[in-house]
């Protein structure tokens, strides 16, 4: 080949210097992440069915976020004039509720008691209010935000009867777990919001996440462990309460030997 018909080469640039990568991490003396939100945003499709549930279930069942005191009466009215019972109904906050089976569930069982659930997935949130209007329940409101903030500015001191937590994500590698949901700053929020009385159930099918749980849960004081000694093969936890169904979800990690850990503590 002859030299002539070679193309020259591009001029050589010069070394550029190389852009550093920035490490995203938390200040020294601050652990990450700085703020433990109650949700991951997931992606997912809102059926035709849960978009119709938005707009004719949405107006009735849906409460607006708010810096506020939420005032049960008023969200719940309806709720009450439907059963005939008082406005001062017991109430049950629900964190995550996921496509909202359970929470269905529970509701219907318990039609004397009102529940508030907050959940961030748009497509859970519509399938819960498309089982709404399925079994015609009345005593479920749902606010679509993140619950550590309606616990801080809605949710009055001492003013719910019970608090639910089935199956948070568990956050499985050791360098995420301080994303887990359940850690002492959000249950002392939460006890100091449930009534003397009231009870804190958290429900999860990662026995390390349950063995946090258990500890986190002992180490408040305005908690106790319900837990009895009739029952040593639990070692701490309460046998599945009546009122908490078997998801589809459960009762397949059952049948390939999964276990599920209930903990359930009291307001002292």
């Amino acid at each position: 080949m002859n030299d002539t018909n070679l193309k020259p080469s591009a001029p050589a640039l010069p070394d550029q210097p190389r852009t550093p990568r920035i490490r995203r991490s938390a200040p020294e003396g601050v652990d990450y992440p700085k703020e433990i939100k109650s949700f991951v945003r997931r992606a997912g499709r809102t059926t035709t069915g849960q978009t119709k549930a938005f707009e004719d279930l949405g107006p009735q069942f849906l409460l607006p976020y708010q810096n506020s005191a939420l005032d049960f009466v008023a969200a719940f009215a309806a709720a009450a004039r439907e059963a005939d019972t008082p406005n001062s109904r017991p109430t049950i906050l629900e964190i995550g509720f996921g496509m909202g089976e359970a929470t269905a569930a529970i509701a219907a069982l318990m039609p004397e008691k009102n529940f508030l659930c907050c959940e961030v997935h748009e497509p859970g949130v519509g399938a819960l209010l498309k089982r709404i209007g399925e079994q015609g329940l009345n005593n479920i409101r749902i606010v679509s935000h993140d619950a550590v903030e309606v616990i801080d500015h809605m949710l009055p001191l001492q003013s719910l009867d019970g608090v639910h937590i089935f199956f948070p994500d568990p956050w499985h590698k050791k360098k995420h777990n301080k994303r887990r949901l359940i850690q002492a700053p959000l249950i002392a929020k939460l006890a100091a919001r449930l009534k003397v009385g009231g009870y804190l159930h958290c429900a999860t099918d990662w026995q390390p996440y349950a063995e946090q749980i258990l500890e986190v849960l002992s180490a408040e004081p305005l908690l106790k462990n319900t837990a009895s000694n009739s029952h040593p093969e639990l070692v701490g936890y309460a046998p599945k309460p009546h009122y908490r169904p078997l998801t589809k979800f459960e009762n397949r990690g059952i049948k390939l030997g999964h276990g599920v850990w209930d903990v359930v503590f009291e307001r002292v």
